[in-house]
């Protein structure tokens, strides 16, 4: 499974933003689908998961009620629609994909990765 994320900018405190993330393969319904993000000299941290089908998401504390993720299988994509912008939101995000987990939050269970879009919050 190859990931392409896209999306990312420049934005105000308060904005919104929607990142996609497009996946090659024809399995990628089978595929938990998650968002993490890195900031400057902070480690990779999980933002939102989303399972197969979309039955199920999940989200860190910091966005939730801000973020949402979604999945369209029909078009391989994952999105993840982010409204309330803060400036803490600063970071490159990244999408992954993993086939099972055992904790959807940690970022050494996901399988494959896309290259990262880089999300600025100005104040």
């Amino acid at each position: 499974v190859q990931l392409q994320a896209s999306g990312g900018g420049l934005v105000q405190a308060g904005g919104s933003l929607r990142l996609s993330c497009a996946a090659s393969g024809r399995t990628f319904s089978s595929y938990y689908m998650g968002w993490f993000r890195q900031a400057p000299g902070q480690e990779r941290e999980f933002v939102a998961a989303i399972s197969w089908r979309g039955y199920t998401t999940h989200y860190a504390d910091s966005v939730k009620g801000r973020f949402t993720i979604s999945r369209d299988d029909a078009k391989n994509t994952v999105y993840l629609q982010m409204n309330s912008l803060k400036p803490e939101d600063t970071a490159v995000y990244y999408c992954a994909a993993g086939a099972h987990l055992s904790n959807l939050r940690a970022p050494g269970e996901y399988d494959y990765w896309g290259q990262g879009t880089l999300v600025t919050v100005s104040s």
